[in-house]
C-alpha cells in the first residue's frame, strides 16, 4: 500500500468566520429564549431568593429591618391561625384533586361524534373563561340562607336552610366546591386535549384482544394520558395551594378566621390593614413555597423516571 500524498501547507485554509457563524446553530436557540430567561429569572427567581431573606427579618415595609434570625419561623410554630390556614391548605389538597377524575369523566363523555356535542363542549368549558371573582360572587348568590338557589332546592325536599358560608365547619367545603367548578373544566380541556392524540391502532388492538369497558380505560386510554395526567397533577396542586380570590371574595377569611389559607394568612400579614409584618408574611410564603416544591419535584422525578424505564 502507497500512503496518500500529503496535501500542500497552502490547501489547509484556516477557518475564518466569526465565533457566531461558527457556532449558529447552537447559539440562536439561546437568543430567543433569553427575553424570557431574563424576565423569569427578575419576576420569579430572584424575588425568590428576597422572600428567604425577608423572612429572617422583622420589617413593617417603610422602616428599618432588625435581623431575628428564624424567629418568624419560631413563632409559625406556635401561631395557631397559622396551623388553621395550614390544615385548611390541606383539604384544598385533597379534595381539589377531585378535578382530575372529573374532569376525565366529563372528557371521555365530550369526546363523542353525537348530535350536539359542540353545544355540551361550550357549556362545559365555560366554567374556565369566567373569571374566579365571578364564579365567587355567583357562588356566595347560591349559598344564599334565604334567597339562594341552594336552599330553594333543599326546601323542595322539606330540608334546610342551612349557611354553609356562616357555619366555621361548611365554610371551608363550600368555597372548595365553588373551586371545583372551574379547575374541573380545566382538567376536562387538557384530557380532550390529550383523548385526541390516544393511538387509534393501540385501541383496535385492545378491542381484537377482548378489551372493553373499564379495562380499554384502565391498561390503554390512561397510559397514554399520563403527560396530559401530569399537568393536571401540577396545575392543580399550585391551583389548590395558590387559593386566594374565592376566599377573599366569598367569606374574607372568616367566619371567625375558619376559611384562612397559607395565602390569604400570608397577605393579612404583610399587606392587610392591620398586618405590615413584611417578615412574617416572607416566613409564611416560604413555607408556602417549600410545599409546593415538593409536590412538584415529586412529580417531575416520576416523570423522568418512567421515562428512564421506558427507553
Amino acid at each position: 500500500m502507497t500512503a496518500s500524498p500529503a496535501l500542500p501547507q497552502s490547501s489547509i485554509r484556516p477557518d475564518t468566520r466569526s465565533w457566531y457563524r461558527r457556532n449558529e446553530i447552537r447559539v440562536t436557540p439561546w437568543l430567543f429564549l433569553a427575553p424570557g430567561l431574563l424576565f423569569f429569572a427578575v419576576y420569579v427567581i430572584i424575588p425568590i431568593f428576597q422572600s428567604f431573606n425577608i423572612s429572617l427579618y422583622r420589617w413593617d415595609g417603610l422602616g428599618e429591618a432588625t435581623y431575628i434570625g428564624l424567629g418568624n419561623y419560631r413563632e409559625l410554630a406556635t401561631d395557631r391561625a397559622f396551623e388553621i390556614s395550614f390544615w385548611n391548605n390541606a383539604k384544598w389538597l385533597l379534595l381539589y384533586l377531585l378535578a382530575i377524575p372529573l374532569g376525565l369523566a366529563i372528557a371521555l363523555f365530550l369526546n363523542q361524534t353525537v348530535t350536539g356535542i359542540r353545544l355540551y363542549k361550550s357549556l362545559f368549558f365555560f366554567p374556565f373563561v369566567i373569571s374566579q371573582v365571578v364564579v365567587g360572587l355567583v357562588f356566595s348568590w347560591f349559598y344564599l340562607p334565604r334567597e339562594g338557589l341552594l336552599n330553594a332546592f333543599l326546601a323542595l325536599f322539606g330540608a334546610g336552610p342551612i349557611n354553609i358560608l356562616g357555619d366555621p365547619d361548611m365554610a371551608t367545603y363550600g368555597i372548595i366546591a365553588a373551586g371545583l367548578w372551574p379547575q374541573t373544566a380545566y382538567c376536562m380541556i387538557l384530557y380532550l386535549t390529550g383523548l385526541n392524540a390516544v393511538d387509534p391502532e393501540q385501541v383496535e388492538a385492545a378491542r381484537l384482544d377482548g378489551a372493553k369497558g373499564h379495562k380499554m380505560l384502565w391498561y390503554v386510554i390512561i397510559p397514554q394520558l399520563k403527560p396530559a395526567t401530569f399537568i393536571a397533577f401540577v396545575v392543580t396542586i399550585i391551583g389548590a395551594l395558590r387559593s386566594f380570590d374565592l376566599i377573599s371574595i366569598m367569606t374574607n377569611g372568616g367566619p371567625f378566621g375558619s376559611t384562612r389559607v397559607l395565602s390569604f394568612y400570608m397577605f393579612e400579614k404583610a399587606l392587610a390593614e392591620f398586618g405590615f409584618r413584611m417578615g412574617y408574611g416572607a416566613a409564611i410564603a416560604v413555607v408556602l413555597f417549600l410545599i409546593m416544591l415538593c409536590f412538584i419535584a415529586y412529580f417531575l422525578w416520576s416523570m423522568y423516571r418512567e421515562e428512564r424505564v421506558g427507553r
